[in-house]
């Protein structure tokens, strides 16, 4: 076994002994832990995978052919990410894996930030959703009651669109629908 081996093998048994009051996440070769999320962290979350589920994953009022899921985990070569939210179309992951993890990239990742993962989710974490061809990203800030919209292009993130506060949005790809962003900051 190679030294990358043996430290990704230590690593992950770093991470496997996590308590589950954390989070861990290998990301560049690193751990690192953050705390279970704060109850706005979790109602922004809760609140988007909630508008998204019935038309995308159910197909109830919108198109289907979406897997959105929370918080899953999410091996890709020596990372492991855990984003809040998750969305594979089911075309390019037709059955859920069996494992308790994902080894196919998403489609969409919906990162919410907090102030202690603000730099992990856009420093870290970004670039390895792209280098993983990620092709869409929110980012969703409840304290500043913000959601950014990016697309991956050329393998580099551009941003789409801002909104905040009660705006209304429609954002790829899910713009079938509209979804109130007062419901996600109340």
């Amino acid at each position: 076994m190679n030294r990358t081996a043996k430290k990704f093998e230590s690593l992950y048994q770093q991470f496997i002994n996590l308590p589950e009051t954390v989070i861990g996440e290998i990301l560049g070769g690193e751990l690192h832990v953050s705390p279970r999320p704060s109850p706005k962290h979790s109602r922004a979350s809760s609140i988007i995978g909630g508008e998204l589920v019935g038309p995308f994953d159910r197909g109830r009022g919108g198109p289907g052919g979406w897997w959105i899921l929370d918080e899953p985990e999410i091996h890709l070569e020596s990372n492991i990410l855990v984003p809040d939210l998750a969305g594979w179309k089911r075309d390019v992951l037709p059955t859920l894996p069996e494992e308790a993890f994902f080894a196919v990239a998403p489609n969409w990742i919906c990162e919410v930030l907090s102030p202690g993962t603000t730099a992990i989710d856009r420093v870290k974490k970004m670039p390895l959703y792209a280098q993983y061809g990620v092709a869409h990203a929110w980012l969703v800030d409840p304290i500043a009651k913000t959601l950014e919209i990016f697309r991956l292009e050329d393998q580099r993130w551009v941003l789409l669109n801002s909104f905040s506060d009660n705006d209304r949005v429609r954002a790829e790809p899910f713009a079938a629908i509209e979804i109130e962003l007062e419901g996600v900051w109340s």
